[in-house]
């Protein structure tokens, strides 16, 4: 059977997960349970075959070892970080500029766009950072989330210096859209069609003056802070217990230099080594440890053991990147990507080709939780939808980024939900419910910026 036979059914594992995740609210139970259907699918009564060759086949990938390092060490940083009560310093310097929930909430705002490098090192070092600044003022951890994961993704996008520039100028060149050495300029050239990025990120304010008023399950989660004290929501204590296993030393005197420092390290040196993430935290992680001994802050062997503590507090939401990754490659041989674009294409012309890419590309980024994947398989079929026909190609890739960036913003199971979560301490399902309608309503304001690009 060939990909494009299995037609509509290539919709219903990813389904399933949805409908798993809303009864169990659980992610990865979820996602399991849809991959092994997609995997029945596939291989009938051979699925256990074909899950032992679909798992190794995900952990073999160059691109899931970068994520599974990447967070992993991240962890292991902030730990070192919250150990030496460096983190709490910095916590506690910030308080002289925060006076209320709303300077709390534009610090978180502001800190994010600073953090541009990464979408990774911006959820999980902003999310560190702000949360027991943000509870003294009662701002619910899923407000929280929705504040950070508004500057991961949607500000790597836009400020090309990044590590989504490096890899989206690299597939350009690679697609032949951009001459080799021209991919980042290409980019450059598509950032203000971006347009979903943008308005994630300008609708933050908004909803930090209360312009745009607290909604459905935020407002439920705002009202519990508020009255009840709750900033941690019921289901997500275990992810607060694991953000909580690595406590300040007694003894040691915070230093705001010694948080502040690392992050301007891991943020230089990503940039320097041509925006690869894992070469940075390689180089500041190193430095950090050799801080940290050489000034007798933490002997070698409570070094390495929160070294390994903070990787070890990663092991959840690796889990579910890893199982989210496994859905992915299912999805991908059933053929997913493609079928939705088939739908689509008899909706095409040149000038609602933006529209309608942001669309079917935002859907199938939504449902299997893959931004960067999706890019790359649908990038060609996109790109030879443009030239045959004549469309603007700044444009397409635009709607193309968008697409990725309102997956990444609104998957429950996306790589930038599940470790914003796990930073700001929720659950994903707990952070998708609640950051959803504004993620839509983003959506909604992009589509009709592409409808109106289309008519002018």
């Amino acid at each position: 059977m060939g990909l494009a036979d299995y037609g509509v059914v290539s919709l219903v594992p990813t389904l399933l997960v949805f409908v798993m995740a809303v009864w169990t609210r659980r992610p990865i139970e979820s996602l399991i349970t849809g991959s092994l259907l997609g995997l029945v699918i596939l291989h009938g009564l051979g699925f256990v075959s074909g899950l032992a060759e679909t798992s190794l086949r995900v952990l073999t990938d160059e691109d899931v070892a970068w994520v599974i390092l990447v967070c992993g060490f991240m962890g292991s940083l902030i730990g070192l970080l919250i150990r030496t009560g460096a983190a709490t310093a910095f916590t506690a310097a910030l308080q002289r500029w925060v006076t209320s929930q709303k300077s709390a909430l534009f610090v978180t705002w502001g800190l994010g766009i600073v953090m541009f490098v990464d979408d990774y090192l911006n959820s999980l070092a902003v999310g560190a950072a702000m949360r027991d600044l943000t509870d003294k003022f009662k701002v619910s951890r899923e407000k929280l989330a929705y504040i950070v994961d508004s500057t991961a993704a949607p500000i790597s996008v836009i400020i090309p210096y990044s590590t989504w520039g490096a890899f989206f100028g690299g597939l350009l060149v690679a697609n032949g859209i951009a001459e080799e050495g021209q991919g980042l300029s290409v980019y450059i050239s598509a950032i203000p069609y971006m347009l979903y990025a943008w308005v994630a990120v300008l609708l933050v304010p908004a909803v930090i003056y209360g312009w745009v008023p607290a909604i459905g399950p935020m407002k439920k989660a705002e009202l519990r802070a508020s009255s009840q004290g709750l900033m941690v929501p019921p289901g997500a204590e275990h992810i607060e217990k694991a953000n909580k296993s690595i406590q300040p030393k007694a003894g040691i005197k915070p230093r705001v230099s010694l948080f502040v420092l690392p992050m301007i390290a891991l943020v230089a040196t990503t940039m320097y080594f041509d925006n690869d993430f894992l070469i940075g935290i390689y180089i500041t992680l190193g430095a950090t440890l050799l801080v940290i001994l050489g000034m007798r802050l933490l002997d070698l062997h409570e070094t390495f053991d929160t070294v390994i503590d903070g990787f070890k507090s990663m092991i959840e939401p690796l889990a579910v990147l890893v199982a989210a990754f496994i859905l992915k490659d299912v999805n991908d041989a059933l053929g997913l990507p493609a079928y939705v674009v088939s739908v689509m294409e008899p909706l095409l012309t040149a000038q609602m080709l933006p529209l309608v890419i942001f669309l079917s590309m935002g859907l199938v980024s939504f449902m299997t939780g893959s931004n960067w994947g999706v890019f790359v398989i649908v990038l060609p079929i996109v790109t030879t939808l443009a030239n045959k026909l004549g469309a603007d190609m700044t444009l397409v890739i635009g709607a193309t980024l968008s697409a990725s960036t309102f997956g990444s913003h609104a998957c429950f199971y996306s790589d930038a939900t599940v470790l914003t979560s796990q930073a700001t301490g929720c659950t994903p399902l707990q952070h998708a419910i609640t950051q959803f309608p504004y993620a839509l309503m983003a959506a909604v304001v992009t589509a009709l910026g592409y409808l109106a690009i289309a008519f002018l």
